[in-house]
């Protein structure tokens, strides 16, 4: 596939498009805006379960209390039941990418004011906001298609941008009301999602058909259109389609799946790092000369299975995260059950960190630690930036997948129904 540029949008011109250093960081227009009167906390998303844990964003991690992400359930689920199109698919999530498990919780962001929680909930293809003093639901958006997966926020805290995978589009809401102010349409099962210059575009990375056991190299084809998606923020035109395929090949790396899975900018937004299916390593891309410019292979666990069909979701590595200076980035090797903490000038790993599926890697409050669910051991825990070493876990709920920065009032403990 070739790159189609709108409007005149070179990829020299990309340098216009950088973007942020973690994509789960609170926006710092929403910080500047906070009252002192509220907390800054990690959500921590457990999927089967259908919670959310609230921990300290730093120091201990302790817990401070847990969210019902689904108090909606039966209602739900008496709606699936009497549509069969939407129990295929219900049915297709717990059988496909679930595990044998239904997913409740995928991505959250709260609200400027700390008073809400925005979350998607794949199994149910919707979006909804939850009080976090009550526990109730403020309004729901259904997507379009079956499926919502990752979400990202604005850097105002206005707007929340959420993937709908199974109709290939990209939806974006008001976070106060729930209303879409957009959408448009991205590749094949779009994933991440980015926003860049400062909110003036998003970046949605497609990852194409991860649920079929068509994963030989011969039968890369029939995993889709596999893109990243440039969008303007503001009218929701395309303005880019980049094609990994051709920067791959063009780097001698045909050997490689297109399909990009976490992402992770450079403080400075020239470059992004990014993880691809079957891959146990990260490929380095120069932004602003539309190069990709190091590819890293990363220990293998003499354990994993060289069994492609084994991986869950297609994904050998799943998670990473850059230390606020850029000088670090942190690796989830999800299939090779470690975590490690990379140098980006010299591309050497650290200590290889026993990990049980670690699923996502983020950066905690005060900068000093990545954070990564362990899906395996239902745990999250915290790695120094510095050595590379353990500094923590904690016990959480049920297949932890996405942790995201957040906050809630001082003094607040959990919703008052629960």
């Amino acid at each position: 596939m070739t790159v189609l540029v709108a409007v005149g949008l070179t990829a020299g011109a990309m340098s216009t498009l950088p973007g942020r250093a973690d994509a789960s960081e609170v926006p710092k227009e929403a910080r500047a805006n906070r009252s002192e009167e509220l907390r800054e906390v990690f959500f921590v998303g457990n999927n089967w379960e259908g919670t959310a844990d609230v921990i300290n964003s730093r120091g201990d991690y302790a817990k401070i209390g847990r969210i019902d992400m689904i108090p909606d359930k039966k209602e739900r689920l008496w709606e699936i039941y009497l549509d069969p199109v939407k129990l295929a698919f219900f049915l297709g999530i717990r059988l496909g990418p679930g595990e044998g498990h239904d997913q409740y919780v995928d991505d959250m962001y709260t609200t400027k004011d700390g008073r809400s929680v925005i979350a998607s909930r794949p199994s149910f293809a919707d979006v909804v906001s939850i009080d976090v003093a009550s526990g109730k639901i403020n309004w729901r958006f259904p997507v379009s298609g079956f499926s919502s997966d990752h979400m990202a926020v604005s850097p105002d805290g206005t707007q929340v941008a959420v993937s709908a995978s199974t109709s290939n589009t990209v939806h974006v809401l008001d976070m106060a009301t729930g209303k879409e102010a957009g959408r448009f349409t991205a590749g094949d099962k779009p994933h991440e999602n980015v926003y860049t210059d400062g909110g003036k575009y998003l970046w949605s990375m497609a990852i194409g058909e991860v649920n079929t056991d068509l994963d030989a190299p011969w039968q890369d084809f029939t995993k889709g259109d596999r893109r990243i998606t440039v969008a303007d923020a503001k009218t929701f035109q395309v303005k880019k389609v980049i094609d990994m395929r051709e920067r791959l090949d063009a780097f001698g790396r045909k050997d490689l799946s297109d399909a990009l899975r976490p992402v992770a900018f450079t403080p400075d937004e020239s470059k992004m790092y990014f993880q691809v299916s079957f891959f146990n390593g990260f490929v380095e891309y120069d932004v602003h000369t539309d190069k990709i410019t190091r590819v890293r292979t990363l220990p293998k666990n003499p354990d994993t299975s060289d069994d492609r069909t084994t991986y869950v979701n297609d994904s050998r590595h799943h998670g990473m995260s850059m230390s606020p200076r850029g000088d670090k980035l942190c690796i989830a090797g999800t299939m090779d059950d470690y975590v490690t903490v990379v140098n980006r000038e010299s591309l050497q790993e650290g200590p290889l960190v026993t990990a049980s599926k670690p699923y996502w890697a983020t950066v905690s409050g005060d900068g000093k630690h990545c954070v990564v669910s362990e899906s395996g051991t239902d745990q999250v825990t915290a790695i120094d930036f510095a050595t590379g070493e353990k500094v923590t876990s904690i016990p959480v709920g049920d297949h932890p997948q996405r942790v995201r920065l957040g906050h809630v009032p001082t003094d607040w403990t959990g919703p008052t129904t629960s």
